[in-house]
């Protein structure tokens, strides 16, 4: 397996940081500023909060994705509740090393979602169990846009989806590591492509950041108590960052840093990503391979195909990518393919001709 510096599609982690926001990082660098928070750079990205989300968003910065979903699920769930309804395929239920049950108390109540969105019946599996206090309390449902499968819930979807939560006395947190890919693909506001729920997990990471993340209250009735109780959980979480002008100019640079025609850097980003992942189905696809099969909607900046498991090999000579799960026959896996920012079409195309070389060969 190639180890250089030649463009992968296991994750959009393995790009390289932006260098807008690597500007922003040079930016904050220099001379003295009050630590944990108590900065120009984290004032400016308060500021750049309340812009994108609304008059009464507070945003907190954060190390990492599993930080920032631990704590906003902690500030959601009083200590009796303890219950987290979430799809079967939630990062927070499979990819976070327990973090929310071992850190946070919490457990972690699943639900089927072939596609990777969940539909406002679903809710019914777990609300009858409000008041019973031999089960864990469903008081918080966590969502994922876009989802971990690459679909994307419409603003309909996910605002049916937050009405219902809400209806059977349920707070709603977005887990948004791609929350950006999400609204790229909608063509709406980061806040629109939340449908009213009450915190966001807002991703850097994956869309141009070197670190870092927050944990975004969006709702205003919600401000002032959760405003109070996130910076405990934080500090509790180990979430706190004493040098955070870092990862608050980086969140800025984001969120602000605009081109000729007015897109911010979230949007450019994964605008871009999105299209490379349709450039890649489009590519796969017109190689006509038997058995080939597209497993799930390509609407953000990943790519689920099926193919069989000997080209999969034979690929991974000069990319690297992920088996997602086992294919319909032993023969067979289902594959993820990620975009990233820095995704080109150049490299696209190589990895399309790479794949139709390995099956000729």
């Amino acid at each position: 397996m190639t180890t250089d510096t030649a463009i992968h599609f296991a994750s959009d982690n393995y790009a390289s940081v932006h260098p807008e926001v690597a500007a922003a990082m040079l930016g904050a660098d220099g001379g003295h500023e009050p630590a944990y928070g108590a900065d120009a750079a984290t004032a400016a990205f308060d500021e750049a909060i309340v812009e994108a989300f609304g008059a009464r968003a507070v945003g907190f910065p954060v190390f990492n994705g599993t930080g920032a979903n631990v704590t906003s699920l902690l500030a959601l769930s009083p200590r009796w509740g303890g219950g987290v309804v979430a799809s079967e395929h939630a990062h927070i239920h499979n990819d976070e090393g327990g973090a929310p049950e071992k850190v946070g108390g919490l457990k972690v109540l699943e639900l089927p979602a072939p596609d990777g969105r969940l539909i406002p019946a679903q809710l019914d599996r777990y609300a009858g169990d409000l008041g019973d206090e031999h089960r864990a309390q469903p008081l918080v449902l966590s969502l994922t846009q876009s989802t971990e499968v690459g679909t994307v819930y419409s603003v309909e979807e996910i605002t049916a989806l937050v009405d219902a939560a809400h209806s059977r006395g349920m707070k709603v947190h977005v887990d948004g590591a791609r929350i950006a890919n999400a609204a790229a693909a909608l063509g709406v506001s980061l806040k629109e492509a939340c449908g009213g729920a009450d915190v966001l997990s807002f991703g850097g990471t994956k869309n141009g950041a070197m670190l870092g993340e927050a944990v975004v209250v969006l709702n205003p009735e919600l401000a002032d108590s959760l405003g109070h109780d996130v910076p405990y959980i934080r500090k509790q979480t180990m979430q706190l960052g004493s040098k955070m002008r870092y990862v608050s100019a980086q969140l800025t640079a984001l969120l602000t840093s605009t081109d000729e025609a007015g897109d911010p850097l979230w949007l450019r980003n994964a605008r871009h990503a999105n299209a490379m992942a349709m450039r890649v189905r489009d590519g796969l696809e017109a190689l006509a391979l038997p058995g080939l099969r597209f497993t799930q909607a390509t609407q953000a900046n990943a790519v689920f195909v099926e193919m069989p498991r000997a080209l999969a090999a034979q690929v991974r000579e000069d990319y690297r990518f992920y088996d997602w799960k086992p294919g319909r026959s032993e023969e067979m896996v289902e594959v993820r393919l990620m975009c990233a920012w820095d995704t080109t079409a150049k490299d696209v195309d190589a990895f399309c001709a790479t794949v139709a070389a390995r099956i000729e060969g």
